[in-house]
């Protein structure tokens, strides 16, 4: 099995062109808790899931890294293997190997893009303003534009009062319609912290608005910190249908240009997609609404703004081609210019959906739906059976689960089964990548009677099934799925939006030469 050293591995990130996924199979929340610059997330209870999104191309390189090669890494690189990727090898001695080789690790999540938006905060000079100044205008009842630029869901948890959800990949498209004519009243763009408050804003300056524009010094959590109080539940939102306004689709090409991202035609892209020895990612990054009526097939959903925010989510290689799809050739040029500045090499497809309908469609390609190959049963059924085994993230299964079901994560497998007969019919809950990634494990260790209970506890609740929570089990310890890490800070933990507030503005301090060479500031 093929392994890399924590030198060599370093050496090979910071040379330029190659390409490299380097991906953590540890749980989210040892990986939030410290982790290389570069690495992205793909735990081993989820890379059979996972994979063919975050990396889709079977030559590509890919480095695997887990605590101190302890195993998981390794089985890992098998199971990749398996699955046909030809170059897989083991980061030696994990993150431990890392770290004593003396390279630096960071804490949180998103991080290269949180430390981008930090980087073009002191490179742009995005103007702010703060909660308390903000507050006061509104007392005063001076005119105002607040928009959101986080995703409707995060936006009905808790938003500043007033405040209209406009996702930050949308502001090109819909903030025309929002402003109606209006060049005069000041605009704020607020998040929940600082990433798109400071890329909504300085979107905003980019395309040339007239109005002055501000971006709300540390978001809703700033505002908390502020004694000020949110609103919850707000449906306010953008305009589900507006126009192109021209003169912004222009400059938002102008500005792509201008930042390193280009125009290319059908042909180009097929030529790229068809190419063996490059990943392509091909991306829709219009709303959900409309990627779900007439989304391309070749293409993956991701809206523009979460792009942006946490490109981890979606990108698995590093050094990979982008390529983005609107309709409109406007939203796709101004995250293309973002994605650019970042360092990546990205293009938007030219014309907008007058391309589309020559884009090569290959069998096989794309993002492959992962199906458990055993039978699924009623609930009726699998409580009458002897095993139980719940699949759930550890801190969802506290909340609910059926009675009699044993949590268990495919980390955590040696010590969960230890007590259990394989020969005993095992019924598994969860959903279907949890379960078709736990499978080969289970059928390894003997397991072979083996059924499916797809996860519905609303259904369930409905139907009289008997749910539990088990507010302590599983402990804390064993919860290695979850990131404690600052993770009440939007439940009014005014301390934790201390600590992240200050995580996020230390970031930039952290970077190493190679690190800091990521981006194209």
């Amino acid at each position: 099995m093929s392994t890399i050293s924590p030198a060599a591995l370093k050496a090979r990130l910071g040379t330029a062109g190659a390409e490299l996924a380097f991906l953590d199979v540890r749980e989210f929340g040892e990986y939030g808790m410290s982790h290389p610059f570069h690495v992205v997330n793909l735990p081993l209870s989820r890379l059979e899931a996972g994979i063919t999104r975050l990396v889709p191309r079977l030559a590509a390189p890919i480095v695997v890294m887990d605590r101190a090669d302890e195993g998981r890494a390794r089985h890992a690189q098998q199971r990749l293997s398996a699955l046909g990727y030809r170059d897989v090898a083991v980061l030696a001695g994990g993150i431990e190997g890392w770290t004593e080789a003396g390279f630096g690790c960071f804490a949180g999540v998103n991080v290269v893009s949180k430390t981008f938006g930090e980087l073009a905060h002191e490179r742009f000079h995005t103007p702010v303003i703060d909660a308390e100044t903000l507050a006061a205008k509104q007392a005063r009842h001076e005119p105002l534009h607040i928009f959101d630029g986080r995703p409707l869901t995060e936006y009905h948890k808790m938003n500043i009062p007033g405040s209209v959800c406009c996702p930050n990949g949308e502001l090109a498209r819909r903030l025309p319609a929002l402003l109606d004519g209006d060049r005069e009243t000041p605009v704020v763009i607020n998040c929940a912290g600082r990433t798109r408050s400071i890329v909504g804003a300085q979107t905003l300056r980019w395309l040339g608005v007239d109005n002055p524009v501000y971006a709300l010094e540390n978001g809703t959590q700033g505002w908390r910190l502020a004694g000020l109080e949110l609103e919850y539940g707000s449906q306010r939102r953008y305009p589900a249908r507006a126009p192109v306004d021209e003169r912004w689709a222009q400059a938002a090409q102008t500005t792509a240009t201008a930042h390193g991202a280009r125009a290319i035609d059908t042909a180009c892209l097929n030529d790229w997609l068809a190419d063996e020895t490059r990943t392509t990612y091909l991306f829709d990054v219009r709303t959900a609404e409309e990627y779900h009526d007439d989304g391309h097939p070749e293409a993956v959903h991701a809206p523009g703004g979460q792009l942006i925010q946490a490109t981890d989510h979606w990108v698995g290689v590093y050094r990979a081609r982008i390529v983005l799809l609107d309709d409109d050739a406007c939203r796709a040029p101004m995250v293309a210019a973002w994605l650019a500045l970042m360092g990546h090499e990205v293009a938007w497809l030219e014309g907008g959906r007058r391309g589309w309908g020559e884009i090569a469609v290959a069998e096989g390609r794309g993002v492959a739906e992962v199906t458990p190959d055993v039978p699924t049963l009623e609930v009726a059924a699998a409580l009458d059976s002897a095993q139980l085994l719940d699949l759930q993230p550890g801190m969802a299964y506290r909340q609910a689960h059926l009675r009699g079901a044993r949590w268990v994560n495919r980390a955590l497998l040696e010590t969960q089964l230890a007590d259990l007969d394989p020969g005993v019919h095992t019924v598994l809950v969860g959903d279907a990548g949890a379960v078709a990634c736990l499978l080969p494990d289970l059928k390894m260790r003997g397991f072979h009677r083996v059924k499916w209970l797809p996860l519905a506890l609303d259904t369930w609740r409905s139907q009289g099934i008997d749910l539990v929570s088990t507010p302590e089990s599983p402990a804390d310890a064993e919860c290695i799925d979850y990131l404690f890490f600052v993770h009440d800070r939007h439940d009014g933990n005014l301390e934790a939006s201390r600590r992240y507030l200050a995580w996020e503005t230390g970031l930039l301090a952290q970077l190493d030469a190679e690190e800091r060479a990521t981006f194209a500031i």
